[in-house]
């Protein structure tokens, strides 16, 4: 099992080029679904979560090809994939592919709107309203599907082969929720109403794509989405949205360790509230025609208060992210989690680097410390994960972070892009 070895101190400087944001690619390449044209999908990662989601389109039938070729050498390969769903060879996903990855749950959507009946696997098995799985059934049994849960699956199916557009109020915003029943309704008979929708800027990528493959959808990126629902969707050309977690991310690693980075092809009106954030430590983030500049001459990181909020507030996808860069900051901050449960599991591994981290309830109340020394540490999910690699980052000695494939589920080429810009950092194979 790989493992990624860090020995901090080193300021980052240079240039790291921002890949293609895997929240968008996602449902983009479930949407290839709802049409047998080829869609074609620009800037899409090289993530394990886009291979499995290739591996679980492949299970329906949908054909694809690679084209990759290297824009610049600190680039790698900027990916274009075709997807061609022509002939769906069945309306059925399994446990032992939809259990490897929650969003893969998603096809359910494009199958029921398509094909009038879909078969999915409950994600991971869980039990109803651990997370909002409920919003999804709710959302399309309002379009009129006649759903059945048996035996770990659901079982959907459209009266008359197709479903119907109406109003759905969600009553806690989703975002998977928010594109399923997009998607759904855009092949639905008449017109749908989502309010209290989410407002992410994937919900706007995933939007433009429909639009572009002939659907009828306006609001996308407000709390309240129309679409009129038509009677078929042909193939598009789209590019995958830069990432704005890999963004935030790696600006919160340069205000960490200090230096001076550009992100390129990075946007700022992305994610304006972390990049806020961040200057509130005392980094400079500046917007450039080229992307993102984040700059820290080595002065003290100042401590910042956050509370994660659905967008446009501060993303819970950076929550593990921020709460390393306060591991050192001077003084205390709160960091208030309040869109998943149980969303703190890296603060018992930050604590083997040295932080000092106490937890009440939903908040995180962290005391900056003037060193963090490195040490073994385990990553327990994606964010978590790269979390330890920011303070790792100024850490003094070695850190090793285990399980990295957490890691690979949503960075790209991540310790390349690190080292390339400074840091001492490697992956150790076994």
């Amino acid at each position: 099992m790989d493992r990624i070895r860090i020995v901090g101190g080193n300021a980052l400087n240079g240039v790291i080029p921002i890949s293609g944001a895997k929240n968008a690619a996602l449902p983009l390449m479930i949407a290839s679904l709802m049409t047998d044209d080829t869609l074609t999908l620009e800037n899409v990662p090289h993530l394990a979560d886009v291979e499995q989601l290739i591996r679980i389109l492949g299970n329906h039938g949908v054909d694809y090809s690679v084209n990759g070729r290297r824009v610049r050498q600190d680039q790698g390969y900027s990916r274009t994939i075709h997807f061609t769903a022509r002939n769906i060879v069945t309306t059925t996903a399994p446990y032992e592919l939809v259990s490897k990855m929650r969003a893969s749950f998603w096809v359910i959507g494009p199958l029921l709107a398509r094909m009038g009946v879909a078969r999915v696997s409950l994600p991971g098995g869980c039990a109803i309203g651990t997370r909002p799985v409920d919003l999804f059934i709710d959302g399309l049994r309002a379009l009129g599907a006649e759903i059945d849960i048996d035996s770990g699956y659901v079982d959907a199916r459209a009266p008359k082969g197709r479903l119907v557009g109406n109003r759905y109020v969600f009553p806690k915003v989703s975002v998977g929720a928010t594109h399923v029943l997009m998607m759904a309704a855009a092949l639905a008979k008449g017109e749908t109403v989502l309010e209290n929708a989410a407002r992410e800027p994937e919900i706007v990528n995933l939007a433009d794509c429909l639009n572009a493959m002939g659907a009828r959808i306006t609001g996308a990126g407000t709390e309240t989405i129309h679409i009129d629902g038509v009677d078929h969707l042909s193939g598009a050309r789209l590019a995958v949205i830069p990432d704005r977690i890999e963004t935030g991310t790696y600006a919160m690693a340069v205000a960490m360790t200090g230096g001076d980075v550009l992100l390129e092809g990075a946007r700022a009106d992305l994610l304006d509230s972390a990049l806020d954030a961040i200057r509130a430590t005392g980094a400079e983030v500046t917007p450039v025609n080229s992307g993102i500049r984040v700059h820290r001459n080595g002065s003290g990181i100042r401590p910042v208060d956050v509370t994660t909020e659905p967008y446009p507030g501060f993303p819970t996808d950076l929550q593990a992210q921020f709460m390393g860069l306060m591991t050192m900051a001077k003084g205390r901050s709160h960091i208030t989690e309040t869109i998943f449960e149980n969303r703190f599991m890296h603060v018992q591994e930050l604590a083997r680097l040295g932080a000092k981290i106490s937890l009440s309830g939903q908040t995180a109340i962290v005391d900056g410390v003037d060193h963090l020394k490195g040490a073994p540490v385990m990553a327990t999910d994606l964010r978590a994960s790269v979390s330890l690699v920011i303070a790792g980052l100024a850490a003094e000695g070695e850190t090793v972070v285990h399980r990295v494939y957490h890691l690979d589920r949503g960075f790209e080429r991540l310790e390349e892009k690190l080292s390339r810009c400074g840091a001492q950092i490697d992956r150790l194979s076994e």
